[in-house]
């Protein structure tokens, strides 16, 4: 196996693939570095000496300057490096690409739902959705009224485990005897029952803490957002609970659904507590509505679509040092083939672009673009710096302890499931995706909040790696979770459906890992298959919030 990897020709870092022990000799690039000290696997060692000032490239960009003098083949850590990156402006368009080989997948379609806009879903689900927290508690009541007995509860293992610990206690056990009780459990397929509506995946409640409370930009932003849950081709239909005083209106949600579906005619039941009266009213109403809205969704068949129907997000989360140079250029490469059959991914996560502006910028088709790409970045740092904090400040502690040492060491490996295609758009959140090819979308780096505004702008499936393991799924959309490195795989291997560790093992090369990615999104797409989050109930819903309490 490969021990010692530089990922740019202009790189003055070598990365680890393996723990690499003090005084050990390594060859990278024809070069010797006998190491002083140890090198823990994913992270990284200087290829020349270093002093205070100098500056640290990998990825082919400045991700770092040292602060302290580092010799040839030392470890590059947070205690001689800190976060640097180059400034960018709207420059020359570099738009000419290499589109890959797409011939594998010509003609191929997907069996998916489709909508009278013209777009295709790749499942098909009821959502249930409160305009203010204060309905929250009305959408749990909702839920247990109609989940289990339509057939859509999940498998009561965890319960099983609890009941048979309450026997043990009942029995005179002791504490001891709990604590080391083998407990049974039948994982099963993660639901239980038999579905009523066959063609009908579930009902999901966005649950939700905003709507009141914040700015007005923050309620139609929310708005936004909801809007483009309803109108998503995941969505059948939706059942909607408003208290009535709250700052996220009505009025806005049914603006933002005529911005992104002029034509909207999807089943939409609309109920106002303040206006109804009675819990009890309006509960009734509302399972009455939301039954007869599942018998119309349950109409709905899979047909098949062309690939260009695909609008993949394209996320991470818990990141290491592998994830730059496997799981993100596996799915970057992926992104490519979707654009070059004309379908639409979106790269987000903005804070996590830190470092790779200019390449980002310089391929987007138009100043325009470009300019507005400049604007969203700049003004989101601000207002981050602006409460303390900066997008230097992004790497976890997860993060830092598996290799990714600066924000843009971080953002530069991110930035690669992006591919290498043209930029087509950029979008302020929480907008949605209206031309094919590579979208930027404006988020914050945290995952769930990302996905939730990926799939909000029109993603129909997720990609999303990990290096150090995440559960993150969506309510309405399959996230495919894939791996930065075997290890992970194996162990968390019940919440992880791909893994990209045989690039890092030598066993796979980029390109043939992303084509196996996007027949796993085909299979993904037509229902064939059933991924981790979506068998575990994964669904994370978390809404931005740009602005304060008031």
């Amino acid at each position: 196996m490969q021990r010692v990897l530089k990922v740019h020709h202009a790189d003055n870092v070598g990365v680890a693939l393996t723990n690499l022990a003090a005084g050990e000799t390594v060859e990278l690039d024809g070069q010797t570095y006998t190491l002083p000290v140890a090198v823990p696997a994913k992270h990284k060692f200087s290829t020349v000496a270093l002093e205070p000032g100098d500056p640290i490239h990998m990825y082919g960009v400045l991700v770092g300057k040292a602060t302290q003098p580092i010799p040839k083949g030392g470890w590059i850590n947070t205690q001689n490096v800190h976060h640097a990156a180059d400034d960018f402006q709207v420059g020359v368009r570099h738009t000419d690409w290499a589109r890959p080989d797409t011939s594998g997948f010509e003609g191929r379609t997907f069996n998916g739902y489709h909508r009278t806009d013209g777009s295709v879903g790749t499942a098909n689900y009821w959502v249930v959705i409160p305009m203010v927290f204060c309905e929250n508690r009305n959408l749990q009541v909702l839920q247990q009224a109609l989940v289990d007995d339509l057939g859509y509860g999940r498998n009561r293992v965890y319960q099983d485990q609890a009941r048979q610990l309450i026997d043990l206690y009942k029995s005179g056990k002791e504490v001891e005897d709990i604590l080391g009780a083998d407990l049974k459990a039948d994982y099963g397929s993660g639901t239980t029952g038999h579905r009523l509506f066959p063609n009908v995946d579930g009902i999901k409640f966005l649950v939700h803490d905003g709507g009141c409370g914040g700015t007005r930009d923050d309620a139609r932003a929310l708005c936004g957002l909801l809007a483009g849950y309803i109108t998503h081709p995941n969505v059948a239909g939706a059942t909607v609970l408003s208290l009535g005083c709250q700052n996220a209106q009505v009025s806005i949600l049914e603006e933002e659904i005529a911005k992104r579906s002029p034509g909207f005619n999807k089943p939409l039941f609309i109920l106002e507590q303040q206006k109804i009266g009675k819990e009890s009213t309006l509960l009734s109403e509302a399972i009455r509505k939301t039954f007869a809205g599942l018998m119309l969704a349950n109409q709905a068949t899979r047909k098949p679509a062309g690939l260009d129907k695909l609008c993949i997000g394209l996320e991470c989360g818990g990141s290491d040092g592998f994830s730059g140079i496997s799981a993100n250029p596996a799915i970057g490469y992926t992104s490519d083939l979707l654009v070059s059959l004309g379908g639409s991914v979106i790269l987000s996560e903005f804070p996590e672009l830190c470092g790779v502006e200019q390449n980002l910028s310089d391929r987007c088709i138009t100043s325009d673009l470009a300019g507005r790409f400049g604007g969203l970045m700049r003004a989101y740092n601000d207002r981050a710096k602006a409460v303390g904090s900066g997008f230097d400040m992004n790497p976890s502690p997860g993060n830092i302890r598996d290799g990714l040492i600066t924000d843009a060491i971080k953002s530069a490996g991110a930035a690669k499931k992006g591919g290498t295609s043209p930029v087509t758009d950029v979008i302020d959140y929480p907008g949605k995706v209206s031309q094919p090819g590579l979208n930027l979308l404006c988020t914050p780096g945290n995952d769930v909040e990302s996905t939730t505004a990926e799939v909000g702008a029109g993603a129909n499936i997720v990609l999303f790696t990990t290096g150090l393991g995440t559960p993150t799924g969506n309510p309405i959309v399959p996230v495919v979770k894939l791996s930065s490195n075997t290890a992970l795989f194996e162990r968390m291997r019940d919440i992880i459906d791909i893994d990209t560790g045989t690039i890092i093992d030598g066993k796979e090369t980029i390109r043939q890992a992303g084509e196996r990615i996007l027949d796993y999104v085909i299979s993904v797409a037509s229902g064939e298959t059933t991924v981790a989050a979506v068998r575990h109930g994964q669904d994370d819903f978390i809404l931005w919030k740009r602005g304060v309490s008031l």
